[in-house]
């Protein structure tokens, strides 16, 4: 890295100052290194230049140089696509989560097909956007593929997507389509002609699903087709579905209902015998939304032992000659098991309308979808739902870790006596083995009334297979006062409440030879009154961990790297602005995520700002990059230096602080040009 060095080194064997001044000047840089120090911190050294250096516009936002998800927009974009460094920001972190029943088994599937005037809008943005109502999907449990949908060429699933999917064991699909006048031209330009022109299209998109990791494509060909191209079409299908699932396992192709073996564009709202060659070719097909009763009826003669690959579409405005539609959405299931629903944010397909059951299995390993609160939830502008499923090593139990939203509101009466709101039903359903030794932490905030009483109550069953069944048995843990010296590293702030008002509370609890069974949230009046009492409690993050795998040290971020700085001065107010790109490395499967944090700066010349006790933090990163945007840091004035430091902290996957000393760290000392060529 150009201009740096390791903190603590001296003068460079390229320094051609007398040996005082590189004395002092070292001196200088060490007086100003935090306090805490760290191995392997970078110091960066840079001059303050105001150079225009624009970044690609595909990759970064042109107003703020924000990464940013994109699309391809011709089949020459497509053909000439190579990943460059740039790409990293849009590489999807979370591998696809097991779910039971699996995807591919003969059962009802529910496809959302994402269509939200033409995508791409404040979720393009992958380190989160300003928007405080953009449109999140929360029901991941019951579906098994998303589809990000737009009318450009290449339609790439922006990673926030991804990542969400395949946390909760979607898989998802990005969008082929051509369409119209131009659609004709390009279909020509590759179908038309040898093998060669569609297998290399192929082999781009196969290519392209790689590398991003998403699962594969809907292809939607909404334009006529020559002769010479449609008889190729099913090759091209095939061979894209062939070489798919060979890169990526269990990788898929849908087609989309609309043009026909004839080259005709007709859409049929069926499978029949006009469309069933390319439904033969691909792994689906997903139906035009105008079918009738007879429609369903005739597909599923038509699909035989494949019915559960015919995915039928609902359009939530009713427009056409459609079944329900609109608030009566819910007719469809009249005459269906699930259906293709189409709305100003989504399309819904659901599939499999003629068979009953519509068996979804939940990702939770310990849940059995009977939540009201606690499960399958998001944290408000995070790009990205942040619950995860416990994780489990062979049979026994590792920790199980759920994140709640900041914003999910619990409200009720509370009666004159002591006694409770109905609890509020956590994970439930299938029982999971409990670890010896439970440590648990709450963090939950009362905004109307402080008078209300805040309690966890977990219930077991025995595993003893010499006992008979019995009721469970209730435990309501009390919460630590003083965390024990092993837990007060790993969970930082229990037993405290912060100046918003939010409680943490932590939790230890010993079982033997049982499961866990429910986990419950109990309010309740501290003291009774003549009248009912209004409450709203808001609740934050939940933790279930097992207490044997808080031991364990978390691996070191290495060394940072900085690049693509860039610095902007406000010409109102003076007021000096740095962007720059962080990069570093991690073993994936240690941390779910990363916070970027920030530290004051120093003038070594003279005065020195005052450093806060915490770094500010900057965002999450679920990639080992992340791009510091706009950052306010202070001017610099002739033969004067300041500096900046950056931290990235891992977020282990059960949600266990790390101590700083682990953290990657980089010093960005920076002058102006006077003070570089004094």
């Amino acid at each position: 890295m150009e201009g740096a060095e390791r903190a603590g080194a001296g003068a460079t064997s390229g320094d051609k100052r007398r040996p005082e001044q590189a004395a002092a000047a070292t001196k200088r840089r060490r007086s100003f290194l935090p306090a805490i120090e760290s191995q392997g911190t970078t110091v960066l050294h840079k001059t303050v230049s105001y150079a225009l250096q624009p970044l690609p516009a595909r990759h970064f936002d042109r107003d703020t140089t924000e990464p940013i998800s994109f699309y391809l927009s011709s089949l020459e974009e497509l053909l000439a696509w190579k990943p460059t460094g740039d790409d990293d920001f849009n590489v999807a972190t979370m591998p696809l989560a097991k779910r039971q029943p699996p995807l591919h088994s003969k059962r009802p599937r529910t496809l959302v097909c994402h269509d939200m005037k033409n995508g791409y809008l404040e979720d393009r943005f992958i380190q989160g956007s300003a928007s405080r109502d953009p449109y999140i999907f929360y029901h991941w449990q019951y579906i098994d593929i998303f589809v990000y949908f737009s009318h450009h060429t290449v339609t790439i699933p922006p990673v926030t997507w991804t990542n969400a999917a395949h946390r909760n064991g979607v898989s998802v699909l990005g969008t082929f389509i051509t369409e119209w006048t131009d659609g004709g031209k390009l279909c020509e330009s590759f179908l038309a002609g040898e093998a060669d022109g569609y297998c290399a299209v192929a082999e781009q998109l196969v290519h392209i699903a790689s590398f991003y990791c998403f699962d594969g494509w809907l292809v939607n060909i909404e334009n006529r087709l020559s002769e010479a191209a449609v008889r190729n079409l099913p090759f091209f299908l095939r061979h894209l579905r062939e070489r798919l699932q060979r890169v990526l396992p269990g990788g898929l192709v849908l087609w989309y209902d609309s043009v026909l073996q004839s080259g005709e564009l007709k859409w049929q709202n069926e499978l029949n015998e006009k469309n069933r060659v390319f439904f033969d070719a691909c792994d689906g097909l997903f139906t035009n939304y105008n079918w009738q009763e007879e429609h369903l009826e005739r597909t599923r003669a038509q699909a035989g032992e494949r019915l559960a690959d015919v995915y039928v579409g609902v359009d939530v405005f009713a427009r056409g000659e459609v079944v329900g539609g609109g608030f009566e959405t819910d007719k469809v299931l009249g005459f269906a098991d699930g259906a293709a629903a189409h709305s100003q944010h989504r399309h819904a397909a659901f599939q499999h309308l003629l068979l009953p059951g519509h068996g979804h299995g939940t990702v939770l390993g310990w849940a059995g979808g009977r939540s009201r609160a606690l499960v399958q939830s998001e944290r408000p502008g995070d790009p990205t739902p942040l619950h995860r499923p416990p994780s489990r090593a062979g049979d026994g139990w590792l920790a199980a870790h759920v994140l709640l939203p900041a914003g999910r509101l619990e409200r009720g009466q509370l009666p004159a006596d002591r006694g409770g709101h109905p609890p509020c039903r956590g994970p439930r359903g299938c029982p999971m083995p409990a670890p010896p030794r439970l440590v648990l932490s709450l963090q939950y905030k009362l905004e109307e009334s402080p008078e209300v009483a805040v309690a966890l109550e977990l219930s077991t069953r025995d595993t003893d297979v010499s006992a008979l069944p019995g009721p469970a048995t209730r435990h309501q843990p009390q919460p630590l006062g003083t965390l024990p010296s092993r837990l007060s590293g790993l969970l930082p702030g229990c037993g405290r409440q912060g100046t918003t008002g939010w409680v943490s509370r932590c939790y230890e609890l010993e079982l033997r030879n049982c499961a866990l069974q429910d986990l419950s949230l109990i309010l309740s009046r501290r003291q009774p009154g003549p009248h009912e009492r209004r409450f709203s409690c808001r609740l934050g993050e939940l933790r279930v961990l097992d207490a044997a795998c808080l031991h364990s040290s978390a691996p070191r971020v290495p060394s940072l790297e900085a690049a693509q700085l860039l610095w902007h001065k406000d010409p109102g107010t003076d007021q000096l602005s740095l962007s720059l790109t962080l990069r570093w490395s991690y073993p994936p499967s240690q941390a779910h995520c990363f916070r970027i944090h920030c530290q004051g700066t120093t003038r070594p010349g003279g005065r020195a700002l005052p450093l806060p006790e915490q770094p500010h933090l900057l965002g999450l990163a679920y990639a080992p990059v992340y791009r510091v945007v706009g950052l306010a840091v202070p001017g610099v004035s002739a033969r004067e230096s300041c500096q900046v430091e950056f931290f990235v902290e891992p977020v282990l996957n059960e949600g266990l602080a790390v101590d700083r000393s682990r953290w990657g760290r980089l010093m960005l000392v920076y002058s102006d040009q006077a003070s570089t060529n004094t």
